[in-house]
């Protein structure tokens, strides 16, 4: 079994290198009308630039996988902020392709929570599908549309979760096929179980990111790995990259939910048992709160486990 590892946005080890530097609306109203683009230019060319650094950071220690910001452009989805956030910043954006493709990564975006199609207010809905294509956006001004992923939830569940579920499939009409192509859906740490997010996954033919801490967190009797993994790769079938699953561990038992600065060896062993048994290649998203810093840490772990090797600085056989 081969697994790759990669970390969220921000390679803490640079020097204020964060790719999500933003600003509210609040302030933007606050600045003069000729300097409020000028100012939303300024930051998105920074959070550009530093992405490229983060880049070269998976690049120089040869980590696969990279999860853009999904705030690079600073109120780009606004309803009262009409800007270009792509034009003036397009060889950034080639740039930034051009450095995923050559070295290949493998990269994708993860909207908030509020990006759902569960919803019975069409505004939510509108919102999603507008927010959805903002993250495609940025994937074709790289060149990355076709390969990079855009991961989200189901939704909430509104009391009723057939009703909801029921209204996913339908919201989820109203978004461009293309953008559609490039979706995964992520089991929750409350609310869709993964057995509850496979279903949806395999009806709507979209890959199933497995978030291993959200599966602890919220999963029944009945749901074992030895179970679900075989569904979870198989949702990846169509897929010309490796199932990818998420990879944290808890705060402390009191918040379960939160995520720790690092990873607990000890919490993921069961699941790193079974994808063994599995036998099949793996990407490891980690979404520890110290990012590069646990990453590299968990690839020490896992790499002094007996009978997993290390064979470059972001991928083991084990």
């Amino acid at each position: 079994m081969r697994i790759r590892f990669g970390y969220v946005s921000h390679a803490l080890s640079l020097y204020e290198a964060t790719p999500a530097k933003t600003m509210t609306f609040a302030r933007y109203q606050k600045l003069d009308p000729d300097t409020q683009v000028q100012e939303l230019e300024r930051i998105t060319e920074r959070n550009l630039q530093n992405t490229i650094r983060n880049l070269h950071f998976n690049v120089a220690h040869e980590l696969p996988l990279y999860r853009f910001s999904s705030s690079i452009a600073p109120l780009a989805t606004h309803d009262e902020v009409p800007w270009d956030y792509i034009t003036p910043f397009q060889s950034l954006y080639e740039e930034i392709g051009s450095i995923v493709r050559r070295h290949r990564l493998r990269t994708s975006f993860h909207p908030n929570q509020f990006t759902l199609f569960t919803s019975d207010k069409p505004h939510v809905t509108a919102n999603a599908v507008k927010d959805l294509e903002y993250h495609y956006a940025m994937l074709q001004a790289m060149d990355l549309h076709e390969e990079s992923h855009i991961n989200i939830h189901v939704g909430g569940a509104y009391g009723d979760k057939e009703k909801a579920v029921a209204r996913f499939h339908e919201n989820l009409k109203q978004l461009p096929e293309p953008i559609k192509k490039q979706l995964t859906l992520e089991n929750d740490d409350k609310t869709y179980t993964t057995t509850e997010t496979l279903e949806v996954c395999e009806k709507e033919a979209i890959p199933m990111m497995f978030d291993y801490h959200h599966y602890m967190a919220n999963h029944t009797e009945e749901e074992s790995l030895e179970t679900l993994l075989p569904r979870f790769f198989k949702t990846w079938d169509h897929m010309p990259v490796p199932p990818k699953i998420h990879i944290s561990s808890p705060k402390n038992e009191k918040e379960y939910r939160s995520h720790a600065g690092s990873v607990d060896l000890d919490f993921i062993r069961p699941l790193l048992k079974e994808l063994k048994s599995q036998g099949e290649p793996v990407d490891f998203m980690i979404e520890a709160k110290d990012k590069d810093h646990a990453v590299l840490k968990l690839i020490e772990d896992i790499a002094g486990i007996r009978g997993a090797k290390r064979v470059a600085g972001g991928e083991i056989e084990y």
